[in-house]
């Protein structure tokens, strides 16, 4: 009987701090669920600014390969013609024009790709932060599964217990007529 009553004593104790850990977690949960529908409102908010649709796109084309080809033509072809002389040699070797050409889509590229890379980045870093809230929310909801299911493995060893306890019970009642008989 003593082993009985302090076996439900630490049932009880662990029944109440497991009910306390659920409260925190259910708290954590509410937080992240109204942090995600904060999110998802954010998003049906969120457009872009004209700058940066300019800086996507100037990100997207020079970033391509079908500039990279044009532009390689253009080059080779201001190139050639220089060379050759088969027009009037308007840029002539050391071909200071084309690198001032150059230096100045350089100049004004860098700052365009860089703000897109920026934008970009701070998606990212959104992207993993949600990721995170999912996944502390996916790690709370496995321990509160883990949690019903060590109180209904509780539950089970305690009415088996009892069980075996009642046919022990019987057993000596079954005894002890057999013995009287």
């Amino acid at each position: 009987m003593k082993q009985s009553g302090a076996h439900k004593g630490n049932l009880m104790a662990s029944a109440t701090s497991t009910h306390r850990l659920q409260d925190t977690e259910e708290r954590l949960l509410a937080e992240l669920r109204s942090l995600r529908r904060v999110q998802r409102g954010r998003r049906a908010v969120l457009k872009l600014k004209v700058g940066q649709r300019i800086a996507d796109t100037v990100a997207a084309t020079m970033g391509s390969w079908s500039f990279i080809i044009i532009q390689s033509v253009v080059l080779a072809i201001w190139i050639v013609l220089n060379i050759t002389a088969y027009v009037q040699q308007w840029d002539p070797y050391p071909f200071i024009l084309l690198n001032l050409a150059l230096s100045f889509q350089a100049a004004y590229a860098a700052p365009f790709i860089m703000m897109s890379q920026n934008r970009q980045q701070d998606i990212d870093r959104k992207a993993a932060e949600h990721d995170y809230e999912v996944n502390v929310k996916a790690e709370l909801e496995i321990e509160l599964l883990h949690q019903k299911i060590d109180e209904l493995r509780e539950k089970e060893v305690l009415a088996l217990s009892e069980s075996v306890k009642q046919l022990i019970e019987l057993l000596r009642r079954a005894n002890a007529r057999a013995a009287s008989t």
